[in-house]
């Protein structure tokens, strides 16, 4: 194990029965990015009315799952984990690249 990892894996807090390493907090992070996602959704739609979901919904999904899937592969080494993110990130990275590339048509012409 080198020094990275066993630094990430060190839990620096234990509280009540919940022990905090480095790796926990990037996936905590992530999980909540991934869920704040549809309140920053829900919020657009009550304001404008609008019925397009934003490019920040896409945005928190990409950089939700990336963390969460980062959390899989080197903090818990879990297959499941692995596989569960890796598609909803995949699909946040196509989509936002499809929101871009239209954002850029209409300002283009």
């Amino acid at each position: 194990m080198d020094s990275t990892t066993n630094f990430m894996n060190t839990p620096f807090l234990i509280a009540m029965g919940v022990t905090f390493t480095a790796w926990k907090v990037v996936g905590w992070t992530g999980a909540l990015l991934f869920a704040a996602r549809w309140f920053v959704q829900a919020w657009v739609r009550t304001v404008t009315g609008d019925k397009t979901i934003p490019t920040v919904f896409w945005v928190l999904s990409l950089c939700g799952a990336g963390m969460t899937l980062l959390y899989f592969v080197f903090g818990k080494n879990d297959s499941v984990g692995i596989i569960q993110n890796l598609f909803p990130a995949s699909v946040a990275a196509y989509n936002l690249t499809l929101d871009v590339i239209g954002r850029r048509k209409v300002a283009g012409g």
